[in-house]
Protein backbone atom coordinates (compact mmCIF):
# COMPACT_ATOMS: atom_id res chain seq x y z
CA UNK A 1 0.00 0.00 0.00
CA UNK A 2 3.01 2.14 0.75
CA UNK A 3 4.69 0.88 -2.16
CA UNK A 4 1.91 2.07 -4.21
CA UNK A 5 1.34 5.60 -2.92
CA UNK A 6 5.20 6.21 -3.58
CA UNK A 7 4.69 5.22 -7.25
CA UNK A 8 2.27 7.41 -7.33
CA UNK A 9 4.09 10.55 -5.89
CA UNK A 10 7.04 10.07 -8.11
CA UNK A 11 4.96 10.17 -11.02
CA UNK A 12 3.07 13.11 -10.45
CA UNK A 13 6.64 14.95 -9.59
CA UNK A 14 8.36 13.78 -12.57
CA UNK A 15 4.88 15.65 -14.60
CA UNK A 16 5.51 18.33 -13.25
CA UNK A 17 9.15 18.63 -13.73
CA UNK A 18 8.46 17.81 -17.05
CA UNK A 19 6.16 21.13 -17.51
CA UNK A 20 8.09 23.07 -16.19
CA UNK A 21 11.49 22.70 -17.94
CA UNK A 22 10.36 21.77 -21.32
CA UNK A 23 8.75 25.37 -22.06
CA UNK A 24 12.27 26.86 -20.62
CA UNK A 25 14.27 24.69 -23.30
CA UNK A 26 11.69 26.01 -26.16
CA UNK A 27 12.03 29.55 -25.54
CA UNK A 28 15.45 29.49 -24.86
CA UNK A 29 16.51 27.37 -28.13
CA UNK A 30 13.81 30.57 -29.76
CA UNK A 31 16.08 33.52 -28.72
CA UNK A 32 19.11 31.67 -29.86
CA UNK A 33 18.02 31.69 -33.10
CA UNK A 34 16.88 35.03 -33.31
CA UNK A 35 19.67 36.39 -32.01
CA UNK A 36 22.05 35.27 -34.61
CA UNK A 37 19.49 35.97 -37.20
CA UNK A 38 19.32 39.43 -36.06
CA UNK A 39 23.59 39.78 -36.05
CA UNK A 40 23.83 38.36 -39.76
CA UNK A 41 21.28 41.02 -41.24
CA UNK A 42 23.03 43.86 -39.24
CA UNK A 43 26.16 42.44 -40.52
CA UNK A 44 24.80 42.61 -44.15
CA UNK A 45 23.24 45.79 -43.57
CA UNK A 46 26.99 47.54 -42.57
CA UNK A 47 28.76 45.30 -45.44
CA UNK A 48 26.29 47.41 -47.73
CA UNK A 49 28.22 50.62 -46.57
CA UNK A 50 31.15 51.83 -48.56
CA UNK A 51 34.43 52.26 -47.03
CA UNK A 52 34.66 55.66 -46.63
CA UNK A 53 31.19 56.38 -46.17
CA UNK A 54 30.02 57.80 -43.03
CA UNK A 55 26.77 57.46 -41.61
CA UNK A 56 24.27 59.96 -41.67
CA UNK A 57 22.56 60.44 -38.58
CA UNK A 58 19.43 62.72 -37.51
CA UNK A 59 19.18 66.61 -38.08
CA UNK A 60 20.67 68.06 -35.10
CA UNK A 61 19.54 71.85 -34.59
CA UNK A 62 20.61 74.28 -32.11
CA UNK A 63 17.54 77.16 -31.52
CA UNK A 64 18.80 80.63 -29.55
CA UNK A 65 16.90 82.51 -27.79
CA UNK A 66 14.22 85.08 -29.37
CA UNK A 67 14.44 83.43 -32.78
CA UNK A 68 12.75 80.09 -32.27
CA UNK A 69 9.58 80.78 -33.98
CA UNK A 70 11.40 82.13 -37.05
CA UNK A 71 13.50 79.12 -36.84
CA UNK A 72 10.86 76.89 -36.65
CA UNK A 73 8.38 78.60 -39.48
CA UNK A 74 11.91 78.13 -41.34
CA UNK A 75 12.51 74.55 -41.23
CA UNK A 76 8.82 73.86 -41.91
CA UNK A 77 8.58 75.19 -44.78
CA UNK A 78 12.20 74.05 -46.27
CA UNK A 79 12.09 70.98 -45.19
CA UNK A 80 14.56 69.48 -43.34
CA UNK A 81 16.94 72.76 -43.82
CA UNK A 82 19.29 71.45 -46.54
CA UNK A 83 20.87 74.44 -47.28
CA UNK A 84 23.21 73.38 -44.03
CA UNK A 85 22.62 69.55 -44.77
CA UNK A 86 26.77 68.88 -46.05
CA UNK A 87 28.00 70.64 -42.72
CA UNK A 88 25.60 69.13 -40.32
CA UNK A 89 26.84 65.73 -41.80
CA UNK A 90 30.31 66.30 -41.94
CA UNK A 91 30.15 67.84 -37.99
CA UNK A 92 27.68 64.50 -37.36
CA UNK A 93 30.62 62.21 -38.14
CA UNK A 94 33.80 63.95 -36.82
CA UNK A 95 31.86 63.93 -33.29
CA UNK A 96 31.82 60.10 -32.81
CA UNK A 97 35.27 59.23 -33.80
CA UNK A 98 36.69 62.01 -31.08
CA UNK A 99 34.14 61.16 -28.29
CA UNK A 100 32.55 57.49 -26.55
CA UNK A 101 29.44 58.61 -25.82
CA UNK A 102 26.44 60.09 -27.93
CA UNK A 103 25.69 62.66 -24.97
CA UNK A 104 29.00 64.10 -25.14
CA UNK A 105 29.66 64.14 -29.14
CA UNK A 106 25.70 66.30 -28.61
CA UNK A 107 27.41 68.47 -26.33
CA UNK A 108 30.36 69.03 -28.75
CA UNK A 109 28.30 69.58 -31.72
CA UNK A 110 26.05 72.13 -30.02
CA UNK A 111 29.40 73.87 -28.99
CA UNK A 112 30.39 73.84 -32.48
CA UNK A 113 27.17 75.11 -33.72
CA UNK A 114 27.40 78.10 -30.87
CA UNK A 115 30.94 79.05 -31.40
CA UNK A 116 31.31 78.47 -35.55
CA UNK A 117 31.35 81.99 -36.94
CA UNK A 118 28.68 82.03 -40.22
CA UNK A 119 28.89 84.87 -42.06
CA UNK A 120 26.13 82.81 -44.64
CA UNK A 121 23.55 82.08 -41.41
CA UNK A 122 23.75 85.81 -40.46
CA UNK A 123 23.03 87.03 -43.52
CA UNK A 124 20.17 84.38 -44.36
CA UNK A 125 18.77 85.22 -41.07
CA UNK A 126 18.58 89.06 -42.28
CA UNK A 127 16.89 87.85 -45.52
CA UNK A 128 14.64 85.74 -43.46
CA UNK A 129 13.86 88.71 -41.21
CA UNK A 130 12.92 91.02 -43.98
CA UNK A 131 10.88 88.71 -45.52
CA UNK A 132 8.98 87.95 -42.49
CA UNK A 133 8.36 91.73 -42.25
CA UNK A 134 6.98 92.04 -45.68
CA UNK A 135 5.00 88.75 -45.28
CA UNK A 136 3.47 90.64 -42.38
CA UNK A 137 3.15 94.17 -44.19
CA UNK A 138 1.67 92.18 -47.11
CA UNK A 139 -0.75 90.18 -44.92
CA UNK A 140 -2.15 93.26 -42.89
CA UNK A 141 -2.96 94.64 -45.97
CA UNK A 142 -4.31 91.60 -47.43
CA UNK A 143 -6.50 91.74 -44.24
CA UNK A 144 -7.51 95.02 -44.77
CA UNK A 145 -8.55 94.70 -48.07
CA UNK A 146 -10.77 91.20 -47.04
CA UNK A 147 -11.99 93.18 -44.11
CA UNK A 148 -13.34 95.23 -46.65
CA UNK A 149 -15.12 92.83 -48.76
CA UNK A 150 -16.98 91.34 -46.14
CA UNK A 151 -18.03 94.19 -44.49
CA UNK A 152 -21.17 93.64 -45.92
CA UNK A 153 -21.00 89.57 -46.57
CA UNK A 154 -23.57 88.91 -43.60
CA UNK A 155 -26.11 91.86 -45.32
CA UNK A 156 -25.91 89.81 -48.28
CA UNK A 157 -26.18 86.64 -46.89
CA UNK A 158 -29.70 88.05 -45.56
CA UNK A 159 -30.83 89.18 -48.66
CA UNK A 160 -29.94 85.56 -50.07
CA UNK A 161 -31.86 83.91 -47.44
CA UNK A 162 -34.57 85.97 -48.03
CA UNK A 163 -34.68 85.39 -52.04
CA UNK A 164 -34.60 81.92 -51.28
CA UNK A 165 -37.10 81.72 -48.38
CA UNK A 166 -39.49 83.52 -50.81
CA UNK A 167 -38.96 80.94 -53.71
CA UNK A 168 -40.22 78.18 -51.03
CA UNK A 169 -43.21 79.91 -50.48
CA UNK A 170 -43.77 80.62 -54.23
CA UNK A 171 -43.62 76.54 -54.75
CA UNK A 172 -46.04 75.73 -51.85
CA UNK A 173 -49.50 75.09 -52.58
CA UNK A 174 -52.01 78.38 -52.89
CA UNK A 175 -53.59 79.16 -50.04
CA UNK A 176 -51.10 75.99 -47.86
CA UNK A 177 -51.34 77.23 -44.03
CA UNK A 178 -48.49 74.38 -42.92
CA UNK A 179 -46.12 74.56 -40.00
CA UNK A 180 -43.56 75.23 -42.59
CA UNK A 181 -45.36 78.03 -44.71
CA UNK A 182 -46.33 79.91 -41.11
CA UNK A 183 -42.75 79.64 -39.79
CA UNK A 184 -41.27 80.81 -43.04
CA UNK A 185 -43.44 83.51 -43.51
CA UNK A 186 -42.67 84.30 -39.61
CA UNK A 187 -38.77 84.24 -40.46
CA UNK A 188 -39.50 86.27 -43.63
CA UNK A 189 -41.04 89.19 -41.37
CA UNK A 190 -38.10 88.78 -38.52
CA UNK A 191 -35.51 88.87 -40.93
CA UNK A 192 -37.19 91.84 -43.19
CA UNK A 193 -37.22 93.87 -39.77
CA UNK A 194 -33.85 93.08 -38.98
CA UNK A 195 -31.82 94.09 -41.58
CA UNK A 196 -34.01 97.04 -42.41
CA UNK A 197 -32.11 99.32 -44.63
CA UNK A 198 -28.68 98.16 -43.59
CA UNK A 199 -25.96 98.01 -46.56
CA UNK A 200 -23.13 96.91 -44.36
CA UNK A 201 -22.78 94.55 -41.50
CA UNK A 202 -22.32 97.47 -38.73
CA UNK A 203 -25.67 98.63 -39.32
CA UNK A 204 -27.30 95.41 -38.35
CA UNK A 205 -29.15 94.81 -35.28
CA UNK A 206 -27.62 92.89 -32.58
CA UNK A 207 -29.95 90.12 -32.56
CA UNK A 208 -30.06 89.85 -36.80
CA UNK A 209 -27.44 87.03 -36.63
CA UNK A 210 -29.56 84.80 -34.00
CA UNK A 211 -32.66 85.56 -36.81
CA UNK A 212 -30.12 84.62 -39.69
CA UNK A 213 -29.11 81.23 -37.83
CA UNK A 214 -33.05 80.47 -37.21
CA UNK A 215 -33.88 81.14 -40.92
CA UNK A 216 -31.37 78.95 -41.99
CA UNK A 217 -32.53 76.58 -40.15
CA UNK A 218 -36.29 76.80 -41.00
CA UNK A 219 -34.58 76.95 -44.91
CA UNK A 220 -32.38 73.70 -44.33
CA UNK A 221 -36.01 72.14 -43.55
CA UNK A 222 -37.70 73.63 -46.66
CA UNK A 223 -35.03 71.76 -48.83
CA UNK A 224 -36.15 68.63 -47.37
CA UNK A 225 -39.48 69.41 -47.95
CA UNK A 226 -39.08 70.95 -51.49
CA UNK A 227 -36.38 68.63 -53.14
CA UNK A 228 -37.76 69.36 -56.94
CA UNK A 229 -34.46 71.12 -58.41
CA UNK A 230 -36.50 71.92 -61.79
CA UNK A 231 -39.19 73.66 -59.97
CA UNK A 232 -37.24 75.54 -57.83
CA UNK A 233 -35.10 76.90 -61.01
CA UNK A 234 -38.32 78.03 -62.76
CA UNK A 235 -39.51 79.83 -60.22
CA UNK A 236 -36.36 81.54 -59.40
CA UNK A 237 -36.34 82.12 -63.21
CA UNK A 238 -39.71 84.07 -62.89
CA UNK A 239 -39.14 85.78 -59.96
CA UNK A 240 -36.02 86.98 -61.58
CA UNK A 241 -38.31 88.41 -64.63
CA UNK A 242 -40.48 89.41 -62.80
CA UNK A 243 -38.00 92.00 -60.73
CA UNK A 244 -36.56 93.09 -63.98
CA UNK A 245 -39.57 94.07 -65.35
CA UNK A 246 -40.93 95.95 -62.18
CA UNK A 247 -37.30 97.51 -62.39
CA UNK A 248 -37.82 98.40 -66.22
CA UNK A 249 -41.53 100.41 -65.76
CA UNK A 250 -40.45 101.75 -62.48
CA UNK A 251 -37.56 103.35 -64.39
CA UNK A 252 -40.33 104.30 -67.47
CA UNK A 253 -42.03 106.07 -64.65
CA UNK A 254 -39.17 108.21 -63.33
CA UNK A 255 -37.96 109.35 -66.88
CA UNK A 256 -41.92 110.44 -67.44
CA UNK A 257 -42.07 112.15 -63.53
CA UNK A 258 -38.85 113.85 -64.85
CA UNK A 259 -40.08 115.05 -68.21
CA UNK A 260 -43.41 116.52 -66.75
CA UNK A 261 -40.89 118.72 -63.57
CA UNK A 262 -38.99 119.68 -66.67
CA UNK A 263 -42.05 121.11 -68.30
CA UNK A 264 -43.62 122.55 -65.28
CA UNK A 265 -43.45 125.95 -63.43
CA UNK A 266 -42.43 125.34 -59.80
CA UNK A 267 -45.22 127.21 -57.49
CA UNK A 268 -42.54 129.72 -56.03
CA UNK A 269 -42.01 131.04 -59.87
CA UNK A 270 -45.47 131.01 -60.57
CA UNK A 271 -46.14 133.32 -57.22
CA UNK A 272 -43.21 135.52 -57.99
CA UNK A 273 -44.82 136.26 -61.55
CA UNK A 274 -48.22 137.00 -59.92
CA UNK A 275 -46.86 138.74 -56.92
CA UNK A 276 -44.58 140.94 -60.02
CA UNK A 277 -47.80 141.26 -62.97
CA UNK A 278 -49.83 142.88 -59.72
CA UNK A 279 -46.89 145.32 -58.54
CA UNK A 280 -46.22 146.33 -63.06
CA UNK A 281 -49.81 146.79 -63.06
CA UNK A 282 -49.94 149.47 -59.71
CA UNK A 283 -47.31 151.69 -61.56
CA UNK A 284 -47.68 154.80 -64.20
CA UNK A 285 -47.30 153.83 -67.76
CA UNK A 286 -44.65 156.53 -67.81
CA UNK A 287 -42.63 154.20 -65.22
CA UNK A 288 -42.40 151.37 -67.51
CA UNK A 289 -39.49 152.61 -69.42
CA UNK A 290 -36.15 151.69 -68.70
CA UNK A 291 -32.98 153.67 -68.50
CA UNK A 292 -30.29 153.70 -71.33
CA UNK A 293 -32.62 152.87 -74.64
CA UNK A 294 -30.31 154.91 -77.07
CA UNK A 295 -28.14 152.16 -76.54
CA UNK A 296 -30.66 149.41 -77.95
CA UNK A 297 -29.91 149.96 -81.57
CA UNK A 298 -25.93 151.15 -81.37
CA UNK A 299 -24.24 148.10 -83.72
CA UNK A 300 -20.70 149.19 -81.79
CA UNK A 301 -21.79 147.81 -78.20
CA UNK A 302 -21.90 144.27 -77.57
CA UNK A 303 -25.34 142.98 -77.52
CA UNK A 304 -26.97 139.62 -75.50
CA UNK A 305 -30.50 137.93 -76.19
CA UNK A 306 -32.41 135.89 -73.97
CA UNK A 307 -35.73 134.74 -74.98
CA UNK A 308 -37.73 133.27 -72.73
CA UNK A 309 -40.69 133.05 -70.02
CA UNK A 310 -38.82 132.13 -67.09
CA UNK A 311 -38.08 135.10 -64.54
CA UNK A 312 -35.53 133.97 -62.14
CA UNK A 313 -33.68 132.34 -64.54
CA UNK A 314 -33.43 135.44 -67.31
CA UNK A 315 -32.09 137.41 -64.07
CA UNK A 316 -29.33 134.53 -63.33
CA UNK A 317 -27.91 135.58 -66.83
CA UNK A 318 -28.01 139.22 -67.04
CA UNK A 319 -26.79 139.30 -63.61
CA UNK A 320 -23.95 137.03 -64.23
CA UNK A 321 -23.10 138.52 -67.34
CA UNK A 322 -22.88 141.89 -66.00
CA UNK A 323 -20.49 140.49 -63.16
CA UNK A 324 -18.31 138.85 -65.00
CA UNK A 325 -17.99 141.50 -67.73
CA UNK A 326 -15.02 144.52 -67.68
CA UNK A 327 -16.91 147.10 -69.35
CA UNK A 328 -20.31 146.61 -68.44
CA UNK A 329 -22.05 149.97 -69.41
CA UNK A 330 -21.36 148.77 -72.90
CA UNK A 331 -23.40 145.85 -72.65
CA UNK A 332 -27.05 145.65 -74.09
CA UNK A 333 -29.71 142.92 -73.07
CA UNK A 334 -32.96 141.69 -75.73
CA UNK A 335 -35.10 140.00 -73.97
CA UNK A 336 -38.30 138.32 -75.48
CA UNK A 337 -40.67 136.79 -73.76
CA UNK A 338 -44.14 136.24 -74.04
CA UNK A 339 -47.16 138.63 -73.28
CA UNK A 340 -48.05 136.58 -70.11
CA UNK A 341 -44.90 137.10 -68.31
CA UNK A 342 -44.20 140.40 -70.07
CA UNK A 343 -45.18 142.41 -66.96
CA UNK A 344 -43.60 140.01 -64.50
CA UNK A 345 -40.14 140.19 -66.72
CA UNK A 346 -40.39 143.81 -66.43
CA UNK A 347 -41.48 144.59 -63.13
CA UNK A 348 -38.17 142.59 -61.99
CA UNK A 349 -36.00 144.54 -63.78
CA UNK A 350 -37.99 147.77 -62.88
CA UNK A 351 -37.24 146.72 -59.39
CA UNK A 352 -33.76 144.91 -59.84
CA UNK A 353 -32.10 147.12 -63.00
CA UNK A 354 -28.76 145.97 -64.63
CA UNK A 355 -26.46 148.79 -63.73
CA UNK A 356 -24.91 151.28 -66.14
CA UNK A 357 -26.15 148.21 -68.63
CA UNK A 358 -28.82 148.58 -71.49
CA UNK A 359 -32.03 146.69 -71.23
CA UNK A 360 -34.81 146.11 -73.65
CA UNK A 361 -37.69 143.70 -73.14
CA UNK A 362 -40.31 142.77 -76.03
CA UNK A 363 -43.14 140.47 -76.23
CA UNK A 364 -43.12 137.87 -78.73
CA UNK A 365 -47.21 138.81 -79.83
CA UNK A 366 -45.48 142.07 -80.69
CA UNK A 367 -43.83 140.90 -83.98
CA UNK A 368 -46.85 141.30 -86.63
CA UNK A 369 -44.56 140.13 -89.36
CA UNK A 370 -44.13 136.54 -87.20
CA UNK A 371 -47.59 135.28 -87.11
CA UNK A 372 -47.45 135.05 -91.56
CA UNK A 373 -43.55 133.57 -91.09
CA UNK A 374 -44.05 131.04 -88.81
CA UNK A 375 -47.27 130.21 -86.96
CA UNK A 376 -48.98 128.68 -89.89
CA UNK A 377 -45.95 125.91 -90.20
CA UNK A 378 -45.36 125.40 -86.70
CA UNK A 379 -48.74 124.48 -86.55
CA UNK A 380 -48.20 121.67 -88.10
CA UNK A 381 -45.54 120.47 -85.98
CA UNK A 382 -46.73 117.56 -83.63
CA UNK A 383 -44.81 117.49 -80.45
CA UNK A 384 -46.09 116.62 -76.48
CA UNK A 385 -43.28 118.64 -75.29
CA UNK A 386 -44.29 122.65 -75.36
CA UNK A 387 -40.75 123.12 -75.36
CA UNK A 388 -39.97 122.26 -78.84
CA UNK A 389 -43.48 124.20 -80.14
CA UNK A 390 -43.23 127.30 -77.91
CA UNK A 391 -42.84 130.04 -80.88
CA UNK A 392 -40.00 131.30 -78.11
CA UNK A 393 -38.11 128.10 -78.69
CA UNK A 394 -38.28 128.89 -82.90
CA UNK A 395 -37.48 132.56 -82.88
CA UNK A 396 -33.56 131.88 -82.91
CA UNK A 397 -33.96 131.73 -86.96
CA UNK A 398 -35.15 134.61 -87.00
CA UNK A 399 -32.60 136.82 -85.64
CA UNK A 400 -31.74 139.19 -88.38
CA UNK A 401 -35.96 140.28 -88.25
CA UNK A 402 -35.81 140.94 -84.94
CA UNK A 403 -32.65 142.93 -84.81
CA UNK A 404 -32.52 144.27 -88.24
CA UNK A 405 -29.86 147.05 -87.62
CA UNK A 406 -27.39 144.88 -85.54
CA UNK A 407 -24.42 143.55 -87.41
CA UNK A 408 -23.54 140.57 -84.33
CA UNK A 409 -25.41 139.29 -81.40
CA UNK A 410 -24.47 136.29 -79.32
CA UNK A 411 -27.50 134.58 -78.38
CA UNK A 412 -27.91 132.61 -74.58
CA UNK A 413 -30.07 130.49 -73.68
CA UNK A 414 -32.09 130.88 -70.09
CA UNK A 415 -30.16 127.88 -68.24
CA UNK A 416 -26.85 129.47 -68.74
CA UNK A 417 -24.31 130.86 -65.95
CA UNK A 418 -21.88 133.42 -67.29
CA UNK A 419 -18.69 132.72 -65.71
CA UNK A 420 -15.86 134.76 -67.62
CA UNK A 421 -15.89 138.26 -70.17
CA UNK A 422 -18.10 137.23 -73.08
CA UNK A 423 -16.92 140.76 -75.34
CA UNK A 424 -14.25 138.76 -76.38
CA UNK A 425 -16.58 137.09 -79.03
CA UNK A 426 -16.75 140.36 -81.05
CA UNK A 427 -13.21 139.78 -81.86
CA UNK A 428 -13.14 136.07 -83.35
CA UNK A 429 -12.99 136.22 -86.88
CA UNK A 430 -16.32 134.54 -88.34
CA UNK A 431 -14.50 134.15 -91.70
CA UNK A 432 -17.85 134.23 -93.36
CA UNK A 433 -19.46 131.73 -91.75
CA UNK A 434 -22.82 132.75 -89.83
CA UNK A 435 -22.83 130.93 -86.61
CA UNK A 436 -20.31 130.75 -83.73
CA UNK A 437 -20.27 127.31 -81.60
CA UNK A 438 -18.85 124.47 -79.75
CA UNK A 439 -18.81 121.75 -81.36
CA UNK A 440 -20.59 118.05 -80.06
CA UNK A 441 -18.79 115.30 -81.86
CA UNK A 442 -16.45 114.65 -79.46
CA UNK A 443 -17.00 110.87 -78.55
CA UNK A 444 -16.39 110.27 -75.16
CA UNK A 445 -17.74 112.91 -73.92
CA UNK A 446 -21.30 113.85 -72.25
CA UNK A 447 -22.05 116.45 -74.43
CA UNK A 448 -21.09 113.87 -77.49
CA UNK A 449 -24.02 114.13 -80.61
CA UNK A 450 -24.03 112.48 -84.16
CA UNK A 451 -25.99 113.84 -86.63
CA UNK A 452 -27.68 110.34 -87.33
CA UNK A 453 -29.39 110.31 -83.65
CA UNK A 454 -31.16 113.18 -84.71
CA UNK A 455 -32.01 113.22 -88.38
CA UNK A 456 -33.24 110.53 -90.03
CA UNK A 457 -30.67 109.11 -93.32
CA UNK A 458 -32.91 106.79 -94.62
CA UNK A 459 -34.21 109.38 -96.56
CA UNK A 460 -32.40 109.90 -100.18
CA UNK A 461 -32.93 113.85 -100.09
CA UNK A 462 -30.88 114.10 -96.72
CA UNK A 463 -28.83 111.27 -97.22
CA UNK A 464 -27.78 113.12 -100.26
CA UNK A 465 -27.39 116.91 -98.86
CA UNK A 466 -25.63 116.00 -95.65
CA UNK A 467 -22.81 113.87 -94.17
CA UNK A 468 -23.85 111.58 -91.32
CA UNK A 469 -19.84 111.89 -89.86
CA UNK A 470 -20.37 115.70 -90.12
CA UNK A 471 -19.00 117.40 -86.78
CA UNK A 472 -22.64 118.35 -84.97
CA UNK A 473 -22.52 121.83 -82.64
CA UNK A 474 -24.79 123.15 -79.47
CA UNK A 475 -27.04 125.72 -79.23
CA UNK A 476 -26.88 127.73 -75.72
CA UNK A 477 -24.03 130.32 -76.46
CA UNK A 478 -24.00 131.15 -79.91
CA UNK A 479 -22.35 134.55 -81.82
CA UNK A 480 -24.33 135.57 -84.89
CA UNK A 481 -22.92 137.54 -87.59
CA UNK A 482 -26.42 138.84 -88.94
CA UNK A 483 -24.80 140.30 -92.12
CA UNK A 484 -23.59 136.91 -93.17
CA UNK A 485 -27.13 135.42 -92.50
CA UNK A 486 -29.00 138.05 -94.69
CA UNK A 487 -26.92 137.48 -97.50
CA UNK A 488 -27.24 133.68 -97.21
CA UNK A 489 -31.18 133.84 -96.58
CA UNK A 490 -31.16 131.11 -93.70
CA UNK A 491 -33.98 131.73 -92.82
CA UNK A 492 -35.53 130.92 -95.48
CA UNK A 493 -33.37 128.15 -95.53
CA UNK A 494 -34.99 127.15 -92.26
CA UNK A 495 -38.48 126.92 -93.56
CA UNK A 496 -37.61 125.18 -96.61
CA UNK A 497 -36.66 121.88 -94.26
CA UNK A 498 -39.29 122.56 -91.78
CA UNK A 499 -41.57 122.05 -94.61
CA UNK A 500 -39.59 119.56 -95.80
CA UNK A 501 -39.97 117.21 -92.38
CA UNK A 502 -43.51 117.80 -92.76
CA UNK A 503 -43.89 116.13 -95.44
CA UNK A 504 -41.73 112.78 -93.71
CA UNK A 505 -40.43 112.62 -90.33
CA UNK A 506 -36.87 113.68 -91.15
CA UNK A 507 -35.75 114.46 -87.70
CA UNK A 508 -36.63 114.53 -83.63
CA UNK A 509 -39.02 117.19 -82.82
CA UNK A 510 -36.98 120.44 -81.31
CA UNK A 511 -34.80 123.15 -82.82
CA UNK A 512 -31.45 121.66 -82.84
CA UNK A 513 -31.38 118.87 -85.49
CA UNK A 514 -33.34 121.95 -87.61
CA UNK A 515 -30.19 124.25 -86.36
CA UNK A 516 -27.99 121.75 -87.75
CA UNK A 517 -29.08 121.65 -91.50
CA UNK A 518 -29.72 125.25 -91.77
CA UNK A 519 -26.57 126.16 -91.01
CA UNK A 520 -24.93 123.29 -92.26
CA UNK A 521 -21.79 124.58 -94.00
CA UNK A 522 -22.23 128.27 -92.41
CA UNK A 523 -21.03 127.21 -88.86
CA UNK A 524 -17.15 128.12 -87.20
CA UNK A 525 -16.26 126.28 -84.34
CA UNK A 526 -15.35 127.91 -80.96
CA UNK A 527 -12.76 126.75 -78.83
CA UNK A 528 -14.25 124.49 -76.36
CA UNK A 529 -13.74 126.55 -73.14
CA UNK A 530 -16.47 129.23 -74.58
CA UNK A 531 -19.30 126.95 -73.65
CA UNK A 532 -19.52 123.57 -71.72
CA UNK A 533 -22.57 121.35 -71.31
CA UNK A 534 -23.91 118.68 -69.61
CA UNK A 535 -24.64 120.31 -66.01
CA UNK A 536 -28.87 120.19 -66.73
CA UNK A 537 -28.60 115.85 -66.42
CA UNK A 538 -25.97 113.61 -64.47
CA UNK A 539 -23.40 113.52 -67.25
CA UNK A 540 -19.99 113.02 -65.41
CA UNK A 541 -18.44 116.62 -66.30
CA UNK A 542 -15.11 116.87 -65.18
CA UNK A 543 -14.72 120.04 -62.39
CA UNK A 544 -11.85 121.61 -64.19
CA UNK A 545 -13.60 121.72 -67.39
CA UNK A 546 -16.65 123.75 -65.42
CA UNK A 547 -13.75 126.04 -63.78
CA UNK A 548 -12.58 127.06 -67.10
CA UNK A 549 -15.65 127.24 -69.27
CA UNK A 550 -16.76 130.83 -69.70
CA UNK A 551 -20.63 129.55 -69.91
CA UNK A 552 -21.99 126.98 -68.54
CA UNK A 553 -24.90 125.39 -69.61
CA UNK A 554 -27.80 123.43 -67.79
CA UNK A 555 -28.86 121.59 -70.70
CA UNK A 556 -31.46 118.98 -70.11
CA UNK A 557 -34.40 118.35 -67.69
CA UNK A 558 -32.79 118.55 -64.76
CA UNK A 559 -32.97 122.54 -64.22
CA UNK A 560 -31.12 124.38 -61.50
CA UNK A 561 -34.11 126.38 -60.45
CA UNK A 562 -35.98 122.65 -59.78
CA UNK A 563 -35.90 120.34 -57.04
CA UNK A 564 -35.03 117.88 -60.08
CA UNK A 565 -31.78 119.32 -60.40
CA UNK A 566 -28.40 118.11 -59.59
CA UNK A 567 -27.42 119.63 -56.42
CA UNK A 568 -23.87 118.75 -57.12
CA UNK A 569 -24.03 121.57 -59.86
CA UNK A 570 -26.53 124.09 -58.58
CA UNK A 571 -24.21 126.35 -56.35
CA UNK A 572 -23.03 127.61 -59.86
CA UNK A 573 -26.42 129.23 -59.81
CA UNK A 574 -27.43 129.91 -56.75
CA UNK A 575 -24.83 132.43 -56.25
CA UNK A 576 -25.82 134.84 -58.56
CA UNK A 577 -29.55 134.95 -57.00
CA UNK A 578 -30.10 137.18 -53.90
CA UNK A 579 -32.32 134.66 -52.16
CA UNK A 580 -32.90 137.77 -49.61
CA UNK A 581 -34.83 139.47 -51.87
CA UNK A 582 -38.64 140.56 -50.48
CA UNK A 583 -40.38 138.89 -53.38
CA UNK A 584 -38.73 135.92 -52.92
CA UNK A 585 -38.73 135.01 -49.60
CA UNK A 586 -42.40 135.63 -49.74
CA UNK A 587 -42.99 133.06 -52.27
CA UNK A 588 -40.62 130.59 -50.36
CA UNK A 589 -37.78 130.61 -53.29
CA UNK A 590 -34.85 129.21 -51.23
CA UNK A 591 -31.86 127.58 -51.76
Amino acid sequence: MKQNRRCTRISILSLLSVSVLLPIFLLSSTLRNFKSEASEEYIEDLSTIKEGESVEGPPLVVYKDGVLGSEVADISSNGSSRSDGSENARISTDIPKRNGTNQDAKQDYQQVQLEKPSLEQSEQATVRGNRNIQATVQGNRNIQALTRRVSDEKVKGIKDQLIRANAYLELAPPGSKSQLVRELRLRIRMLERAVGESSKDSDLSPGALHRMRAMEATLTKASRVYTDCPAMVTKLRAMAYNLEEQARAQKSQVQFLLQVAGRTTPKGLHCLSMRLTAEYFALEPEEWQFPNQQKLHDPDLYHFAVFSDNVLACAVVVNSTISTSRVPEKLVFHIVTDSLNLPAMSMWFLLNPPGKSAMQIQSIDSFEWLSTKYNATLQKENSPDLRYTSALNHLRFYLPDVFPMLNKIVLLDHDVVVQRDLTGLWNISMEGKVNGAVETCQEGEASFRRMDMFVNFSDPRIEKRFDREACTWAFGMNVFDLREWWRHNLTGVYHNYLQLGDERPLWKAGSLPLGWVTFYNHTMALDRTWHVLGLGHDSGVRWVDIEQAAVIHFDGIMKPWLDTGPDKYKEYWRRHVNYGHPYLQQCNIQR
